[in-house]
């Protein structure tokens, strides 16, 4: 029997183009995350921490490793675009899928929102005879613009905005090793102090820390997104999401172990929240402190225009599985074949967004919806690969527990203004499921799995 797609004048919707790489991937994945994540967290961390951002940052790399492998292995079971709602939906149920997909999508709308926010503050700061409006619309739209493009051009930027902001760190670098080899009394106690100082050491304030650097991994879950556009996705997205995790940690714990080196006092930051960039302007003057200024700037452009490539297919499986109106956000542009609706969708959530919500708030919300689906997707790999599975292996109990339950324990230490908030998301989401299967009384998602 013939299907449609091979009846004469049938033809079949158009589907994501597979074009991405290992490499594609990584640098995505680098992007979204920012080869400059930890800095920002600098000042925040290292005062949690008592001055311990390095084992913070070690700590939390361990914990996002674990939820990597879940992450990766669960895309390796279904390469689908909807990523951790689809492994939830399918191993646990379309209703609790349903549900990590509704927090997904407040994450990941609030992630370009954000950096739309602050690339407007920062940019503000350069050229302040523009008002902060101007340069709302304009990152907004410069953001909507790039991803319009289509997913290989958004991959050569992306891997020219991380060769560029891999430049700025290696000058900092430089520039920090010349400081710290011209200082005297340093002693080898000095190169162990960032990660153990017997004088403010503590179990607790290390831990606390570590929940806050654990933002710096948050966005390495965007890479499954794109599994339908990728070649061979059962191997190179498990292959890239940890090796995302792995460079991101590696970096990060280098960039604060020299901030620590050069301000070790974590007491004395002239201002805690841009700490970084005052450790920048101790090692290399006024002209470094612009230049890392101006880096940040440009990763949150990165960070931007990835955040918004990644809602943008989240929303798209989600209105292909029908748990959102599949007409507009399970549609792909034929010409392009990107989902077109929805990268204009998650444009128009920044720029009104960028005029209602403070960057505060709306990190505090980004957190409550990722952890929600890291925990969902820990669990659905423990249910896939150890629960259902006739031969029990270690390997596949270990990673997805451990992972669940330090994903526990950091959204568990949320404000409760960010948890009184993304509970009322959540209870949106629960009625408008129960409007649309009539109290819940016929099914909510009908999942759909392409081809490789």
């Amino acid at each position: 029997m013939k299907s449609a797609t091979d009846t004469p004048g049938v033809s079949s919707p158009p589907r994501l183009k597979r074009a991405l790489g290992l490499w594609d991937l990584v640098f995505y994945g680098i992007i979204i995350i920012q080869p400059t994540a930890p800095m920002p967290l600098f000042g925040v961390v290292s005062h949690e921490a008592q001055g311990h951002v390095v084992t913070a940052i070690l700590i939390a790399m361990v914990a996002m490793l674990f939820t990597a492998v879940s992450y990766g292995r669960m895309a390796r079971a279904y390469p689908s675009a909807g990523s951790a709602f689809t492994y939830v939906g399918r191993e646990i149920g379309p209703t609790f899928g349903f549900l990590t997909g509704w927090s997904m999508a407040m994450d990941y709308m609030l992630n370009p929102l954000l950096c739309t926010i602050w690339c407007s503050k920062a940019a503000g700061n350069i050229f302040p005879e523009i008002p902060y409006a101007g340069w709302a619309v304009f990152f907004a739209v410069f953001f909507t613009s790039l991803n319009l493009r289509g997913i290989q051009s958004s991959a050569r930027t992306n891997r020219w905005l991380a060769i560029g902001m891999g430049v700025v760190i290696v000058v900092f670098l430089g520039s920090a090793a010349r400081y710290l080899f011209g200082l005297a009394g340093l002693t080898a106690s000095s190169f162990w102090q960032p990660f153990y100082d017997p004088a403010t050491f503590s179990f607790s304030a290390v831990f606390t820390g570590t929940s806050i650097a654990a933002l710096t991994y948050i966005g390495f879950d965007g890479i499954s997104t794109l599994s339908e556009e990728v070649r061979n996705p059962r191997r190179n997205i498990l292959l890239a999401t940890v090796l995302t995790c792995l460079v991101t940690g590696i970096l990060a714990s280098i960039e604060v172990y020299v901030g620590q080196l050069v301000w070790p006092d974590f007491r004395t930051f002239p201002d805690i929240d841009t700490a970084y960039v005052h450790v920048a302007g101790r090692v290399g003057g006024n002209v470094l402190f612009q230049v890392v200024n101006f880096t940040l700037l440009v990763a949150s452009i990165g960070s931007g225009s990835g955040a918004q490539l990644a809602a943008a297919r989240l929303l798209y499986g989600m209105g292909r599985d029908n748990a959102l109106p599949k007409r507009f956000f399970g549609v792909v542009e034929p010409k392009r074949r990107i989902p077109r609706n929805n990268v204009l969708f998650v444009g128009a959530i920044a720029l009104t967004g960028a005029f209602l919500i403070t960057f505060q708030m709306a990190a505090e919300l980004l957190n409550f919806g990722a952890f929600i689906a890291f925990m969902g997707v820990n669990a659905a790999a423990l249910w896939h690969y150890w629960l259902r599975a006739e031969e029990k292996k270690m390997r596949y109990l270990l990673p997805p527990l451990f992972g669940f339950v330090i994903c526990f324990y950091i959204w568990l230490n949320l404000r409760w203004q960010a948890q009184v908030a993304g509970a009322v998301w959540l209870a949106v989401g629960v009625i408008y499921g129960a409007i649309k299967t009539r109290g819940f009384r016929r099914g909510l998602i009908s999942f759909e799995v392409p081809t490789e």
